[in-house]
């Protein structure tokens, strides 16, 4: 984990989403990015076999004793009795100490929030899922169980402790770290985007979104592959880093030099008017903005860690790699934009879209609240009032401004309220 500042402390552990149409090779470049995790994995799996077979003999034939110890204790009788039975309670105890390290995992796939769960309070709190394909959003909104279960994946990616208490088991973690990789069509985020409960319990907010161009239509035939000594080298340092962190009971605190430290407040100075709900260019995305900072602690991090394999616990961290992190951080940013418009995730600014539609459609010099309503669709816009956060949305970006014509003088009702239209709304232009 990453010290910011204080008692701010960031893991390193992050979701990313990458979406792209098919036909782009996802899952060939997928595989060649985790297979080192996979080949990790399996080392660590063959050099924990001896020693799982050898605890689950010694536990089985410390059992078996203790149950024949409690077989003569039943049929003795006297002092004799009281040494068997203090001798059987003893084996038992022994026994029940006595546990079986379970088979080393660190990656899961298509599973269930429970199987999440399980596998990692089984391997101290960590795992990963990844996969090329989208399938564990349906499974965290319920596509098994009926009702959606998103515990583990918002305290998985915070780090905050969970504990499960059930009738058949009981689950402890004091510093859950999940990471999750997905490789996923448009269509997935589309989809997730049209389930409020995602983004009211904020785990849409956790993931880091990619949205690259498809280039199918435009691709290089034959390209050159990567070259041999860049992808073993990759592989070589995946897997040496995993394998360095796979036996460490406790996170490595990383330490921010003192430059690192002051870029981080430069990025979270300019980020903070970003936010703001009126005019901040991510305020309607602000669940998810309000943790880039935080973010870029994290990318830090992991660069940190990457660009020096062996020593890297023991320097700080330098104002070069935060200013990197902080460059991936806008260009998820970006990113961000343009999948939460995808999956349609604030209703303001689509129905804002569908309104100016009509403007520049009807071509208006001034319209009537009334008139402009009854043109909208009743599917989109029910009522009026539904209608006024998006003319608010509008008016701040200068598509339109309501005008209120004088009173008259006259009795009666005061003149209603009109939208003067922006000429270059009315000639297409805007």
């Amino acid at each position: 984990m990453v010290r910011v500042r204080g008692r701010w402390y960031e893991p390193t552990n992050l979701y990313v989403v990458v979406a792209l149409p098919p036909a782009n090779r996802k899952s060939a470049v997928f595989s060649a990015m985790t297979g080192p995790l996979y080949e990790a994995e399996k080392h660590l799996a063959n050099e924990a076999a001896g020693r799982i077979v050898e605890a689950e003999l010694t536990r089985k034939m410390t059992q078996e004793a203790a149950d024949k110890a409690a077989t003569r204790a039943a049929g003795a009788d006297g002092p004799e009795r009281d040494n068997l039975v203090a001798e059987a309670i003893d084996l038992a105890q022994q026994a029940e100490a006595l546990t079986v390290p379970p088979r080393p995992r660190l990656l899961a796939d298509d599973s269930t929030p429970e199987t999440v769960t399980s596998l990692m309070a089984e391997q101290g709190g960590r795992l990963a899922v990844m996969s090329a394909e989208g399938g564990i959003f349906d499974i965290i909104a319920g596509r098994y169980s009926g009702a959606a279960n998103m515990e583990v994946f918002l305290k998985g990616h915070a780090g905050d402790r969970l504990k499960v208490d059930r009738r058949n088991r009981e689950e402890f973690m004091e510093a859950p770290a999940l990471t999750m990789g997905l490789a996923v069509q448009p269509s997935v985020l589309e989809d997730i985007g049209k389930n409020r409960g995602f983004d009211g319990r904020g785990l849409l907010a956790r993931f880091l979104y990619a949205l690259p161009e498809s280039l199918v239509g435009y691709r290089k035939i034959g390209p050159a592959p990567v070259p041999e000594t860049v992808a073993a080298r990759y592989e070589r340092n995946v897997m040496a880093l995993t394998l360095s962190l796979a036996e460490r009971a406790e996170p490595e605190v990383l330490q921010l030099s003192p430059e690192a430290g002051s870029a981080l407040i430069t990025f979270e100075e300019r980020m903070e008017p970003q936010l703001r709900a009126k005019g901040g260019k991510l305020g309607h995305v602000g669940k998810w903005a309000g943790k880039l900072v935080g973010t870029a602690a994290r990318v830090a991090g992991l660069l940190h860690v990457a660009a020096h394999l062996e020593d890297g616990y023991a320097k700080p961290i330098e104002p070069s790699t935060m200013t990197a992190a902080i460059e991936v951080a806008d260009y998820f940013a970006d990113h961000a934009l343009s999948v939460f418009d995808l999956m349609g995730a604030d209703a303001a600014q689509a129905r804002a879209q569908s309104l100016l539609e009509v403007l520049r459609s009807n071509g208006w010099d001034t319209v009537s609240r009334r008139d402009l309503f009854a043109k909208l669709s009743r599917s989109e816009f029910p009522t009026v009032a539904d209608m006024e956060p998006a003319v608010a949305l509008l008016e701040e970006h200068g598509y339109l401004r309501i005008h209120t014509p004088p009173r008259t003088g006259k009795r009666g009702r005061p003149p209603a309220p009109r939208y003067l239209i922006h000429p270059q709304v009315r000639e297409g232009q805007a």
